[in-house]
């Protein structure tokens, strides 16, 4: 590991960190003595990094140079904080640490009173049951939609047939239960919604299919909602007219 890379890694490590942490306990984590993290964080001080603390005692980031100046309202901060917590709760292993990195980064850079505001947050979210962990890496589906591929996978439905699919991934909807990828499927010549916990072997091909991820996109969420709209309309006519 170059020592810039570390440096890197160090500032991670102490913006994920909820107390003071030992040079001891950083080393560990870097694979390097406490003496090389002594040395470390005297570079991220004079590079401008607030950390406070001493050997012995352990060490805090305090505020982070690396982020840019940032300014929220009280209430745009509760939302980001009610925004983070639920996808800590909903998304898949790696959007859910990411959440979490995201809120140390945000209290290790705000103002005093509003990271102590961060800190205590009065809104909080939580789930009882949370949606099932899919077994495909959700990271490479998200790269694959990103980079406009065509992926490939087995897909198994609520009665348990089987098929392969191969798809133009457009975006991720995370529901209440589950999460689901919506798609154009190649097999059905239309738009699908799969659900992730339900697929199975994923591998992302090189066909590529951009720039049309955005337009097609649009038409797959305007094509749901119309046909929403329909199901809507048939069970209301079913339950008959209102009485007034």
């Amino acid at each position: 590991m170059s020592r810039t890379h570390r440096l890197f890694q160090l500032m991670q490590a102490l913006r994920q960190g909820s107390g003071p942490r030992t040079a001891q306990a950083l080393g560990q984590d870097l694979g390097v003595s406490a003496r090389s993290i002594h040395r470390d964080i005297a570079t991220l001080r004079e590079l401008g990094a607030i950390i406070d603390g001493e050997a012995g005692f352990g060490f805090t980031l305090i505020e982070d140079n690396a982020l840019p100046p940032m300014g929220f309202r009280d209430t745009e901060l509760e939302a980001l904080v009610l925004g983070l917590r639920e996808v800590e709760q909903i998304g898949d292993p790696d959007l859910s640490e990411a959440a979490s990195n995201a809120l140390r980064k945000l209290q290790a850079r705000l103002p005093a009173r509003q990271s102590n505001r961060l800190r205590h947050a009065v809104l909080a979210a939580h789930r009882f049951q949370r949606p099932s962990q899919p077994e495909i890496s959700v990271r490479d589906l998200r790269q694959a939609t990103w980079e406009e591929k065509e992926v490939f996978f087995g897909y198994c439905d609520a009665k348990g047939a089987e098929t392969k699919r191969q798809v133009r991934p457009l975006g991720l909807v995370y529901f209440d239960q589950s999460s689901a990828l919506v798609a154009l499927c190649l097999l059905r010549q239309d738009f699908r919604v799969f659900r992730l916990d339900r697929m199975r072997n994923l591998e992302i091909t090189d066909k590529s299919f951009r720039p049309k991820r955005v337009p097609l996109l649009r038409e797959a969420l305007d094509q749901i909602e119309t046909q929403t709209a329909a199901i809507s309309e048939v069970l209301q006519s079913k339950k008959g007219p209102s009485k007034t």
